[in-house]
């Protein structure tokens, strides 16, 4: 049997491993380039106009000059979730400063056609149960997560201090008076006792650096910026009218485009979608959820119960059921058959090893053979399927992507793994052909690999005038990713060095946003004015990061893309973007006793 007939039969008895593995790095090695990361280009100069907001007119405001108990640098869901943690814990004066029109954070921004989440609604949408809101879908589509942004706001009351469209532009420590001054690119100079960073890494589009970009005479925009004055229809999913007589090209094939994709096909005269890597793309098998079965389960602290759940399918524990049945968890009970296959003498890291491996590739043939079953040019059913791990880009999960490229307009360029050639003032040009299009869509993501402090848009100084970028210069440092020594009374929302959940990242979010409000409430109980990890118990937590595996997303032998620093060496500071040796689970089982212990190993009060 040939590998053309194993990726049409899953059930295949045997898959010729090294077959696969060399495969696997023929494609990838089509794709490396020497720039790396650099192959994007920061948006700054005449390309600013890709930043606008398009959503949400600015209004005028006066300049802050007070002071308030926390603040919090960011209006996603890591400060919705730690800002309602706080309100609980009776902090009332919570500021959240967002540079975008209103909370949200990426549900902000991605109101492209088809946005919804990957993970499901029931463990990725924080706070369901404090608000009350049954997701209508198990993938809720954008605009209700942004709504459920909203309702957390008004439910919490953190629109009354927030500062909306205000860009923060610097944070120092006051020493004398244990406070920090806040600066913004709107006038604002304030002071606050505690501060929180949530800039996440999904706000900063980015654009690929293809030579003419700037030439292009059609129209163009960024997915993040959805042009629905141009294309016709809305968030809401009116169909997009104005495109009927357009030739329209999308560069990029990520989970973004997966979305938008089928929508674009149906809409346009002509969709060309440019293709480097193509995504794997697995079912959804979306559904309504069903009212009276929600009564049911949503007991008190159904929630949590459903986010423990998920973990411990999808990350190596040893849940009986799966409540969530999802993409994520499916791989995850694979690999754990696998590995419960192997006597318990045979049971050592490289037989592990192994199993995760036949467990991945059995996945990615079904994945292979699913295009096949789906998309009828043979040619192009070929093109779409994804020659690498399923971990080694984010999983794709949809089903109406493939189906788009049956529909005559919807045309797949793809590219070898080169890229678009370059882009001229008519279209786009791959392989020497030129495409003209009337609009280019960018499908290219956001800044993830850069310096935290440009992403953030600033640089936190701590004690001393201790730079954070200076301090993080040879790696995060931090005890479970939100204490960081020199920086007092500042904490940082995000995965790293603490679970490192990549599937979920909102439960490392809200599971922060707790550890936050216990701190911060301890410390105002009990009359103190600074809390600040000690160097020896950040230094501990660092120490026994490094025991563990290493980074679990990013090897490189994946094809490139954010997830392994585009391919290339990533550098020593990568080392430090891990979390907990021993997995998640036992992470949040490890945060849950520490908080409850009610000791604060590690932080000094005074």
């Amino acid at each position: 049997m040939t590998m053309a007939d194993q990726s049409r039969d899953p059930q295949a008895a045997s898959i010729d491993k090294e077959w696969l593995r060399n495969k696997y790095r023929e494609e990838r090695d089509k794709r490396l380039r020497p720039d790396g990361n650099d192959q994007y280009i920061e948006i700054k100069g005449q390309l600013t106009h890709y930043l606008d907001d398009p959503y949400t007119p600015v209004t005028p405001r006066a300049p802050k000059t007070d002071h308030v108990t926390f603040a919090f640098v960011g209006g996603g869901f890591a400060g919705l979730a730690t800002a309602a943690r706080l309100k609980e814990a009776g902090i009332d004066d919570v500021r959240i400063i967002e540079k975008a029109g209103d909370f949200g954070g990426t549900w902000y921004w991605n109101r492209y056609p088809g946005a919804q989440c990957d993970t499901a609604s029931m463990v990725y949408m924080p706070l369901l149960e404090e608000t009350g809101h049954m997701p209508s879908e198990k993938y809720a589509h954008a605009p209700e997560i942004l709504a459920h942004c909203q309702r957390i706001g008004r439910q919490f009351g953190l629109y009354d201090n927030a500062l909306l469209h205000t860009e923060v532009a610097g944070i120092d420590w006051d020493q004398a008076a244990s406070r920090w001054r806040i600066r913004t690119n709107r006038g604002d100079d304030f002071t606050a006792q505690f501060v929180g960073m949530g800039t996440g890494p999904l706000h900063v589009p980015k654009l690929p650096g293809i030579p003419g970009i700037e030439s292009f005479e059609g129209h163009s925009f960024h997915t993040s910026r959805w042009d629905y004055d141009y294309t016709g229809g809305d968030p809401l999913g009116q169909p997009m009218h104005k495109l009927a007589d357009k030739r329209v090209g999308i560069i990029g094939t990520g989970a973004t485009s997966v979305q938008c994709v089928p929508h674009l096909a149906q809409a346009c005269k002509e969709l060309y979608v440019f293709q480097r890597t193509p995504s794997s793309v697995d079912v959804r098998d979306n559904a309504p959820i069903d009212p009276d079965w929600f009564s049911g389960i949503a007991t008190t602290g159904w929630q949590q119960r459903w986010l423990e759940n998920f973990t411990a399918n999808q990350a190596g524990g040893t849940a009986e059921i799966d409540l969530v049945q999802d993409g994520w968890t499916d791989l995850g009970r694979r690999i754990r058959a696998k590995i419960i296959e192997l006597p318990r003498e045979q049971r050592t890291p490289q037989n592990m090893l192994a199993a995760f491996e036949d467990a991945d590739f059995g996945k990615m043939e079904e994945i292979r053979a699913r295009v096949d079953t789906i998309v009828h040019d043979r040619d192009t059913a070929a093109k779409l399927k994804a020659w690498y791990r399923q971990l080694c880009k984010r999983p794709c999960f949809h089903d109406s992507y493939l189906q788009a490229f049956n529909r005559p307009g919807a045309h797949l360029v793809d590219t070898d793994g080169k890229g678009v050639e370059k882009i001229t003032d008519n279209g786009v040009v791959v392989a020497g052909k030129e495409y003209q299009l009337d609009c280019i869509i960018y499908a290219s993501g956001f800044e993830v690999g850069t310096a935290y402090e440009r992403r953030a848009g600033f640089d936190l100084t701590g004690r001393g005038g201790l730079k954070l970028s200076d301090y993080w210069a040879e790696g995060m440092r931090s005890k479970h990713g939100i204490h960081v020594h020199g920086f007092p009374n500042a904490f940082f929302v995000q995965p790293a060095q603490g679970a490192n959940l990549i599937s979920n990242v909102p439960h490392n979010l809200t599971d922060a946003a707790r550890t936050i409000a216990l701190t911060v409430s301890h410390a105002r109980k009990n009359g103190f004015g600074e809390v600040e990890v000690t160097k020896e118990a950040e230094d501990r937590w660092i120490e026994l990061l490094l025991t563990g595996a290493g980074r679990m997303l990013g090897s490189p032998d994946c094809t490139p893309g954010y997830y392994n620093n585009e391919g290339r060496e990533p550098g020593p500071q990568a080392r430090l973007n891990v979390g907990y040796p021993a997995g998640p689970n036992a992470y949040f089982k490890y945060i849950d006793e520490w908080r409850d212990s009610g000791r604060f190993d590690g932080l000094a009060f005074r």
